[in-house]
């Protein structure tokens, strides 16, 4: 018997002893994001009211594969606005700070009116294209909430994930497509369009926290228009703890 004939027989009793287990096609969208939100934490998860993240962080350049710069101290800190209503405008507080070493890469913060860099104060047209590009990610825990609209869509997978895909149109027709893993419902992917593109991010490398529960990627990496922008890492996850209010003042005009 040939070596081929005994790869092909091999290669079908694989396939027999490991069956792939199918999609559930009954589930709606509304069910299956009412299942990412259990494997997320449940309403622990839900009705967090801060989350502090620390870790590092890789910066791409529009030209070229290598780095454009590396935040070997990258932090944030969420004050989030249980009442959010719109999926990419800028809600609760928010400051993100990024080092290398001792040297200041970047800053932003946001004390639920204002939005400010490290060069000051920022216009607010500019501030809402800023935040129409990052913000997204929140609104799903509002999903269960009244005027959110979930619709499956075709089922997707990445990195050898079968993903669950739901459309969330929140109550002012802001659109947010989430990919929930298959098997451990976990929020693996999530996108929509920004100024900037097409916005996607990838999550990977899952720990469960506890008390709260709380499900933390700790591997997160961002694409606009299908080019990589960052990954960052985050090694450290605190949720619920009491945030300094100066962290989210502007700075004086």
């Amino acid at each position: 018997m040939s070596r081929y004939l005994l790869y092909l027989i091999a290669m079908m009793l694989t396939t027999i002893a490991f069956p792939v287990e199918a999609a559930d096609d009954s589930l709606e969208g509304a069910a299956i994001l009412a299942m990412a939100r259990e494997a997320a934490g449940g309403d622990d998860w839900a009705n967090a009211r801060t989350l502090a993240l620390s870790g590092h962080a890789v910066f791409y350049g529009p030209l070229g594969h290598k780095p454009r710069t590396k935040a070997s101290d990258y932090r944030m800190w969420r004050v989030f606005d249980p009442n959010r209503k719109a999926a990419h405008g800028a809600d609760g507080k928010v400051r993100i700070i990024a080092k290398n070493a001792d040297k200041l890469i970047f800053e932003v913060g946001y004390d639920g009116a204002i939005t400010w860099t490290e060069r000051g104060i920022t216009p607010k047209a500019e501030a809402d294209k800023f935040w129409a590009s990052n913000f997204g990610f929140g609104i799903i825990r509002q999903a269960d909430k009244p005027g959110f609209i979930a619709t499956r869509l075709p089922d997707d997978d990445i990195a050898g994930h079968a993903l669950y895909m739901v459309e969330l149109t929140d109550p002012k027709g802001g659109k947010t497509l989430f990919g929930v893993d298959q098997q451990s419902h976990a929020i693996r992917t999530m996108g929509f369009r920004t100024p900037r593109g097409w916005h996607l991010r990838v999550y990977d490398d899952f720990v469960m926290l506890a008390d709260p529960r709380w499900l933390q990627a700790r591997h997160v990496t961002l694409y606009y228009d299908g080019r990589k922008s960052n990954e960052v890492f985050w090694t450290k996850t605190r949720v619920n703890a009491e945030i300094d209010e100066a962290l989210f003042t502007p700075p004086s005009k």
